[in-house]
């Protein structure tokens, strides 16, 4: 099913801490990945390390000092959720639910489904995804819409705290049992009711061989948490079932009001988004076309890459949807992760890679679409704020951003 290109408009602060110093380093970077994942989680850390200290070491030295830019005074920080307080993450819940419950932007005529100030960056994301997935932009366009999705949690909605970010591998264990799906009220809520007798989940994309992946625990209804009321107004935009087959609606901008459904599947993210996996993406790709499919799954290669992981780790509808998943509340802990793995890569070698694109403008260039630049403009439609070149956001200190991920 093809979206109307035109419908919004293609043109394709966290708490301040005292003081940021410059950590000492303990080790040597690693050139590749350990096999062990125990070894590659300290990998990991060091990475992390790494992209923080020299974050804070260009600002010190006042890289981005000129009138209005980032500095260590007005930096803000994104953290792991599962260091954050029960106090800390109520805030951020309570901020969501907010935004959930105050009046779209969006028009009927474009959306009738759009009932949430919540759902204007559900619908964006729907009409845009053949535009924001396997091009040019989608990384970018990914920091641009969580970056606009936190401004407006402080802005419409009060909230002073660290932006979220949910570390994959840390949960490799047990998803029912980490921090963000633990299913407590200081949760992204848990787990959908178990449904019996479902079959595994069949992503085809193409002529390129089918990938398999296992069901999880859940497939209903969520059956806890913050979110147990929550309601998914749009889509079934391309929701994949068990048993290879997909369901969609006739109008995915409709109003289809339905429950938030989750299937947690631990293993997906002890596939593809364990420890070694994400240092193994982090240090095996050089190249950012390299970099970006490999974090997708380069099509045919058997692999959903930790972005997929961490889709189809949620599962369920709208999990399975790419059209719809920011209506899961999680998907932002999940892309601030993904814009973090993308912060440390280009901590590597930023003369190269602060700046580096490829691609174009269509999913995998179909139809044939002009390359991406630093001169292609972003339009996250109405969602939040206004059109941007992509040069404004390639950096988590430059332009509007002032970020760093701890």
């Amino acid at each position: 099913m093809m979206i109307g290109s035109n419908l919004f408009g293609l043109g394709l602060c966290a708490l301040l801490l005292p003081s940021l110093a410059v950590t000492e380093s303990t080790s040597t970077l690693p050139t590749a990945a350990a096999t062990s994942t125990a070894v590659a989680a300290v990998q990991l850390d060091d990475l992390a390390s790494h992209a923080y200290n020299q974050t804070v070491a260009n600002l010190t030295a006042g890289s981005n000092s000129k009138r209005g830019g980032c500095t260590l005074e007005t930096l803000k920080v994104r953290r792991d959720w599962s260091t954050f307080s029960k106090a800390e993450r109520k805030e951020y819940i309570n901020s969501v639910l907010c935004l959930q419950s105050l009046p779209a932007r969006t028009p009927a005529s474009l959306a009738a489904g759009a009932k949430t100030r919540y759902d204007d960056f559900v619908a964006t994301h729907i009409n845009q995804t053949l535009y924001i997935h396997y091009t040019g932009t989608f990384l970018a366009w990914h920091r641009y819409f969580t970056w606009q999705f936190e401004q407006a949690l402080r802005d419409e909605c009060g909230f002073t705290g660290d932006f979220p970010y949910w570390n994959w591998p840390a949960t490799a264990n047990s998803l029912e049992d980490s921090a963000v799906f633990d299913g407590s009220d200081t949760s992204m809520s848990g787990n959908g009711e178990y449904v019996s007798n479902e079959s595994e989940i069949i992503l085809y994309l193409g002529d390129t061989p089918p990938v398999d992946l296992p069901r999880g625990t859940g497939g209903g209804c969520v059956t806890s948490g913050p979110f147990l009321n929550y309601t998914v107004n749009m889509g079934p935009a391309a929701l994949s079932l068990p048993g290879g087959t997909t369901q969609s609606s006739a109008n995915p901008f409709d109003y289809n009001p339905r429950c938030l459904k989750r299937d947690l599947t631990t293993a997906i993210i002890e596939q593809y988004a364990n420890y070694t996996a994400v240092v193994d993406l982090i240090l095996a790709n050089n190249d950012i076309w390299d970099f970006e499919m490999a974090m997708q799954g380069v099509p045919g290669s058997g692999s959903i890459g930790v972005h997929g992981g961490g889709h189809y780790a949620m599962g369920g509808d709208p999990g399975r949807d790419v059209y719809v998943s920011p209506g899961d509340p999680a998907f932002w802990h999940h892309h601030g992760m993904i814009d973090r793995v993308w912060w440390i890569w280009q901590s590597l070698d930023p003369a190269h890679r602060l700046e580096a694109i490829s691609g174009t403008g269509t999913f995998l260039n179909e139809p044939p679409s002009a390359n991406t630049t630093l001169d292609t403009v972003i339009d996250i439609g109405y969602a939040n704020g206004d059109p941007i070149a992509m040069r404004q956001l390639m950096s988590t200190t430059g332009g509007d951003f002032c970020y760093i991920y701890m």
